[in-house]
């Protein structure tokens, strides 16, 4: 089984790239835990995607860490590579998007796998439902998002953006995005559109399992919506509305997987001391060795 870690994001709100950022009592990167929880549950290939300026610095300080019989790949998100003819503009520094950044995985990845953020924390049960999901799942246009209730994704410190859950028997049928999420007076709002949230609202932190067909898909999708982009040196391609399109054509379903986990991440510089006192209950707790790798 296959895991790609997503890590080729700038942190902007963060101040800095948080997914390369020592938060483990031994100065573990967050990226690190989720990796050793896969590993825990049976995946046996990490992918990560990455920026070219980090790919050395980040298989030199991973592979030695990591047990050998894992197979490690580290792929560079480059703006230059695109799907069909189109040839990216001279102009163009940031990265294409998520639904980009799976894209480029597709010369390494020949089976089932599941999709994360290097930035996120997702908890043991997480990997565990993803791993049975993608041993017992025979379909090929049958994915699966893991979820997570609204109340355990929010932060202290300031607004967030979620795409929250609508499903039906099982089945995922929308994902309604929400820009501006607080907790304000008992309540949860989105600043952006006014809507009252529920503290059990489902929603996607970005923990897609996949098969191998989305790459067909996923390039099929990239050539349609660079077409579309209205600022070609800014705007991105995002994996959410992707599935979404591919939902909406009937070319997929996508079961809706309660992670039976708690959920943290580093949105803001704030976040990060709440991060650290987390994963230091969790290894005091012993859910976690000490150092995390032996």
């Amino acid at each position: 089984m296959v895991l790609l870690v997503m890590a080729a994001g700038s942190g902007s709100r963060y101040g800095k790239l948080k997914q390369f950022d020592d938060l483990g009592p031994n100065k573990e990167f967050l990226l690190e835990f989720s990796v050793y929880d896969a590993i825990q549950n049976g995946f046996n290939h990490i992918v990560l995607i990455t920026k070219k300026d980090n790919k050395d610095y980040l298989y030199d300080y991973l592979r030695p860490r990591i047990p050998s019989s894992i197979k490690m790949d580290v792929i560079v998100q480059e703006v230059s590579n695109l799907p069909g003819n189109i040839t990216a503009r001279p102009k163009r520094i940031k990265p294409w998007g998520t639904a980009h950044a799976v894209w480029c995985a597709k010369d390494v990845i020949k089976t089932g796998f599941a999709i994360i953020n290097a930035d996120d924390f997702y908890d043991k049960n997480a990997f565990k439902n993803a791993a049975n999901f993608l041993k017992s799942n025979p379909n090929k246009s049958t994915y699966a998002l893991i979820t997570y209730k609204l109340k355990n994704t929010l932060s202290e410190f300031g607004t967030v953006s979620r795409g929250v859950c609508k499903e039906k028997d099982g089945k995922l049928t929308s994902i309604i995005e929400h820009l501006e999420i607080q907790r304000k007076e008992g309540i949860i709002i989105d600043h952006d559109s006014g809507n009252i949230l529920q503290e059990d609202d489902f929603v996607s932190m970005n923990y897609w399992v996949c098969n191998e067909s989305i790459f067909d898909y996923l390039e099929e999708y990239i050539i349609k919506m660079y077409n579309k982009l209205e600022n070609i040196e800014k705007d991105e391609i995002y994996l959410p509305f992707a599935a979404q399109s591919l939902l909406q054509d009937n070319i997929i379903e996508i079961r809706v997987i309660d992670s039976e986990s708690k959920w943290f991440g580093v949105t803001y510089a704030e976040d990060k001391i709440e991060a650290l006192k987390s994963l230091k209950q969790y290894t005091d707790n012993g859910d976690y060795p000490s150092p995390l790798w032996n």
